[in-house]
C-alpha cells in the first residue's frame, strides 16, 4: 500500500503511468443480460483516457474476459473489445477467465515489474468487480493505483435477501471502499487527463 498523504494530495501521475482497461466487451451491452446500468458516459471517459495515453506515448495494457457461458464468451461477438478500445494497439493485452487482470495472461504483476512500473490506472468494466479486484489487488501488491470512478460502470444487483441495489450506489461503495481504506486513489477522468499532460 503507498504512503497515506498521496491518497489526499492532488493527482500526480509518473510519465510511465500504466493505463489498464479492463473488459471493455461488447457482451456487456447485453441489458437482456445483465440489467439496468449506471454512468451512460463510461465509455465516452475510456476513450478520452485512451486518447491522453497515446498522445503521451504512455504504456496501455488492455484485458479482455472469457467466460464459460454467457454474453462474454469466447468464440461469440460479445467477447469482442468494443470500437474504439479494440482499434487500439496496446502495449500488452491480456485474457483471463476470473476477476483479477492479475490473473490473467501473460501475467500482468510480472510485466509491471519488469518495466519498474509503480503506478496503475485502472477503468473499465465492471466498476465493483473485475475494477475493483484489480485495483484491490494492485493496492497489495504495492502499486499506486488510480481508479477514475467515472471511466467505468456496472449494473444492478440482487443482495443475499432478494432486495435490488442500483448501479450508481454500488459504484459509489465501490468508491467509498477503495478511498477510506487506501486501495486506490479515486478520482475523475477529469483529473487523469489533466494530470497525463
Amino acid at each position: 500500500m503507498t504512503n497515506t498523504d498521496a491518497f489526499d494530495a492532488p493527482l500526480a501521475l509518473d510519465p510511465d503511468a500504466v493505463l489498464i482497461l479492463v473488459d471493455v466487451q461488447k457482451g456487456f451491452e447485453d441489458h437482456a443480460f445483465w440489467g439496468p446500468r449506471d454512468n451512460p458516459d463510461a465509455e465516452r471517459n475510456i476513450l478520452a483516457l485512451a486518447e491522453a495515453w497515446q498522445a503521451t506515448g504512455r504504456p496501455l495494457v488492455t484485458v479482455q474476459h472469457g467466460s464459460a457461458r454467457g454474453p462474454l464468451q469466447p468464440g461469440t461477438p460479445g467477447y469482442d473489445l468494443k470500437p474504439g478500445v479494440a482499434e487500439l494497439v496496446p502495449d500488452l493485452h491480456v485474457t483471463k477467465t476470473v476477476n483479477s487482470a492479475f490473473y490473467g495472461t501473460p501475467d500482468l504483476h510480472a510485466w509491471l515489474r519488469e518495466r519498474n512500473a509503480r503506478q496503475v490506472v485502472i477503468a473499465g468494466i465492471m466498476t465493483n468487480v473485475c475494477n475493483e479486484t484489480t485495483a484491490r489487488m494492485a493496492g497489495n501488491l504495492g502499486y499506486d493505483a488510480v481508479f477514475p470512478v467515472d471511466a467505468m460502470h456496472t449494473f444492478d444487483m440482487a443482495g443475499p435477501d432478494g432486495a435490488v441495489i442500483p448501479a450508481a450506489e454500488l459504484s459509489r461503495a465501490t468508491a467509498a471502499v477503495l478511498h477510506t481504506m487506501r486501495f486506490a486513489k479515486v478520482v475523475t477522468t477529469e483529473a487523469v487527463v489533466a494530470a497525463a499532460k
